[in-house]
């Protein structure tokens, strides 16, 4: 008796969903792909939203910059929720091991009183500037039209989130976990002279309408000139106080901040150059906000690195500006 087997290949009817089909084509979609595009509800609602009556659920009239389509922004990254996930995991992974070996070892308690005062005061308090950077990106995510708009600002929404308590952290550290740390970094915020430009800053951003021009003064002008500002020579500055452990703390924002520009300035590039009339609203809108990012920045780097640092930062942020089609109030890197 002799066994014949046969192999044989069963072509598939479908090679992906109809609505991803109609957008990418009949052929095998990417997971981002799937899990991004033509999601959200554009017709048959069931209810007008009754925070806002006058216009309905995913409603393009909720920004003043116009797309064709939105879904022409995309995130260079790829980041679905189970990309998103397991990226941050890792990161989250070489943060904990960094925050177990400075608490193992007492190394943020060591450090002189007027150091960690220092810290107290000039980079705990940032928890709190994190905090209105997660309430805006949600109402960004709950007002954007593209699920792939809308997902990469509740992945900011969350990432700040989390920098937030790893800054709460901190504060922990350096009073072994009582609480009097918190508490007093929160009195510097709510009364000292050196945080209430900025305090005055995120509590307006709370309250900006457009979605765009949110994303635009959180996303583009504060994170754009905070973060080199904070964690890049303000870390210096700390260093040489004698707090060199501190680098190992805020390193996630580092790598954070570097991976977010990436979004960041695809998206901005993108919309810019959708139209004229985009690139006049942003342009309005960054010759509104930027002064103020500055001016809120500027009383902490005279406490800490020199205005002069700051106006460096601000020259290369006006070089990024106008890579991406406009113009910001520096002189140019």
């Amino acid at each position: 008796m002799s066994i014949e087997i046969k192999t044989n290949s069963v072509e598939p009817i479908r090679h992906t969903y109809g609505h991803i089909a109609r957008r990418f084509g009949e052929k095998p979609a990417s997971r981002y792909q799937e899990a991004s595009f033509d999601i959200e509800a554009t017709t048959n609602f069931h209810y007008r939203p009754l925070w806002d009556p006058e216009r309905t659920l995913n409603d393009p009239r909720r920004t003043a910059i116009r797309m064709q389509d939105w879904y022409a922004v995309t995130d260079p990254r790829q980041f679905y929720y189970g990309a998103y996930v397991g990226n941050r995991a890792k990161m989250q992974e070489s943060a904990e091991t960094s925050y177990s070996f400075c608490e193992k070892r007492n190394l943020l308690t060591r450090l002189p009183e007027e150091t960690r005062e220092q810290l107290l005061r000039l980079l705990v308090p940032l928890r709190h500037v994190e905090l209105g950077a997660n309430m805006n990106n949600s109402k960004i995510a709950g007002d954007a039209i593209a699920t792939t708009v809308a997902q990469m600002h509740i992945y900011q929404a969350t990432d700040r989130l989390g920098m937030g308590q790893y800054l709460s952290r901190i504060a922990l550290m350096i009073d072994g976990s009582t609480g009097t740390a918190l508490d007093h970094s929160k009195s510097y915020w709510m009364d000292d002279e050196l945080w209430q430009p900025m305090r005055r800053l995120v509590e307006d951003t709370l309250v900006v309408d457009d979605w765009f021009e949110l994303t635009v003064v959180q996303n583009l002008l504060i994170d754009g000139q905070l973060y080199p500002l904070i964690y890049e020579k303000m870390d210096e500055w700390l260093g040489e106080q004698g707090a060199e452990d501190v680098s190992m703390l805020t390193e996630f924002m580092r790598d954070w901040f570097k991976e977010s520009l990436r979004w960041t300035n695809a998206m901005f590039k993108t919309v810019v150059a959708e139209s004229d009339a985009n690139r006049e609203q942003i342009q309005a809108w960054i010759d509104h906000w930027e002064p103020r990012v500055y001016e809120a920045l500027l009383p902490i780097a005279n406490e800490t690195t020199g205005s002069e640092v700051l106006d460096e930062i601000r020259a290369q942020f006006a070089t990024r500006l106008d890579k991406l089609g406009v113009q910001g109030k520096g002189v140019q890197a």
